[in-house]
């Protein structure tokens, strides 16, 4: 698998996956396994589209046949209806109809109408994701009569009446039509999901999917916008490609994401300013001042809460290993006094290593900062000493430890959408941390429709 969703990426080095999925088999025949679903994707919403081509009326005949003989279509069952992988090519639709006819007040005939589509999905010119058809064979068979002495054994109907009555030749033109839905689905794939009120987060497809025994897989890539403009991100040193693992995994859609995607998505909060921080510490100028008198001398005629301002002074980093994910954020504090007039009389470079939690809730991947692992300040003035900076140390890094989780978690708490179909939630999530990428197979749940 690793081998063929690497051959989807282009020669141009600035698009190269940086996550992707496998819809298997199992997801492929969830909606055959939900009857009641209320898409019109369901047997219930064919079984309408189909019922609306079939015993639609006829087109005048010119010829004068007595309305007792024309054929009509009294029901309409749709015993099957599903999709097939057909490895290295695509999907097979699958439609069995039976069909009751009434030709006669008396004669009535039963006929099953099986169609077989080859369907794959393309990439269309808008770079969108498309299921378009390829081949369309349907056939009509009589299966019995009440006007024949054998009723035994099914065989082909050679009523042509029959055949103009349902307009068979226009059954493909009708599946096509069927597709209709699902492509307004496919395009949600691409839409833009928020992140922050100035930051989104959109997946790309790369290239039509590759078919395998597994399922579909599919390429993406990660853009970021800020404020309506995608930013440049760092380039994956390593292009990423689906792990060999998960095409084991028993569940209906796998995802993968790389360790790229984490350290580009706060790349992309970064230049959003959201990993900016205020930090209110416990500390006032007076107390300081008795620690620190040399430094506070007379700066403060009053007594003011002293206040870290913190920014990024570099992009951060995430580093996945087995079972544990951490974040390395690179910032300046500058220390000071005020709240409405901040006055900075320290500037502190805060490191901070942090581990990682990630878990899933409907559609959205939530990531959030569990603990930190380790914090070092060091003052940005090279000719203040070492005693100055461990006092600094003592004072402010219970503050750092508590409050820059708190306040990058305010950031994160709305979550990550994760590529996803409209009218699709994922359950039974199963996260798995590995050394560069995370796994995420899930099982796909349809909402059901309100109103």
């Amino acid at each position: 698998l690793s081998i063929l969703l690497s051959l989807l990426v282009p020669a141009h080095t600035t698009r190269s996956p940086d996550c992707g999925g496998i819809l298997t088999s199992s997801g492929l025949r969830y909606r055959k396994s939900r009857p009641m679903s209320p898409m019109p994707a369901s047997g219930r919403g064919h079984k309408s589209v189909l019922r609306k081509d079939l015993m639609a009326p006829p087109a005048p005949d010119p010829s004068p046949v007595s309305p007792s003989s024309r054929n009509q279509i009294t029901s309409i069952k749709v015993d099957e209806f599903s999709l097939t992988l057909i490895p290295d090519t695509g999907m097979r639709l699958s439609i069995e109809v039976d069909l009751g006819i009434t030709s006669a007040p008396t004669a009535t005939k039963e006929m099953r109408l099986s169609i077989l589509a080859d369907l794959h999905v393309d990439m269309n010119p808008e770079e969108n994701l498309e299921l378009v058809t390829s081949d369309c064979k349907p056939t009509l068979e009589e299966v019995k009569s009440t006007e024949e002495t054998d009723r035994s054994a099914p065989h082909k109907s050679s009523g042509s009446d029959v055949d103009k009555q349902i307009n068979i030749e226009k059954i493909c033109l009708e599946v096509s039509k069927l597709l209709l839905f699902p492509n307004e689905r496919l395009m949600s794939l691409a839409a833009p999901f928020p992140i922050t009120p100035s930051c989104q987060v959109q997946y790309l497809p790369l290239a039509a999917p590759m078919y395998s025994e597994q399922g579909i897989i599919i390429s993406l890539q990660t853009t970021f916008q800020v404020e309506g403009t995608v930013i440049p991100l760092p380039v994956s040193p390593v292009p990423f490609s689906m792990p060999e693992r998960a095409s084991s995994s028993p569940s209906h859609l796998i995802l993968a994401f790389s360790e790229h995607f984490y350290t580009s998505l706060f790349s992309a909060l970064e230049e959003s300013g959201a990993l900016n921080v205020s930090l209110l510490s416990s500390l006032t100028t007076a107390t300081l001042a008795e620690k620190i008198t040399q430094q506070m001398g007379s700066l403060f005629q009053e007594d003011l809460p002293v206040v870290l301002q913190a920014v990024t002074r570099s992009s951060p980093h995430v580093v996945l290993e087995e079972d544990k994910a951490t974040v390395k954020l690179f910032l300046t504090a500058q220390i000071g006094a005020g709240s409405s007039l901040f006055q900075s009389f320290l500037s502190v470079n805060v490191d901070v290593t942090a581990r990682l939690h990630i878990s899933v809730a409907d559609t959205r991947m939530i990531i959030s900062v569990a603990a930190i692992e380790d914090i070092e300040l060091s003052l940005a003035a090279s000719d203040v000493g070492p005693v100055l900076a461990a006092l600094l140390e003592e004072l402010f890094l219970p503050t750092v430890r508590e409050e820059v989780p708190a306040q990058i978690n305010v950031v994160l708490r709305q979550g990550v959408s994760l590529p996803h179909i409209a009218s699709f939630t994922y359950t039974d999530v199963n996260i798995t941390i590995h050394k560069d990428y995370v796994l995420i197979p899930c099982n796909l749940q349809l909402e059901a429709r309100t109103g």
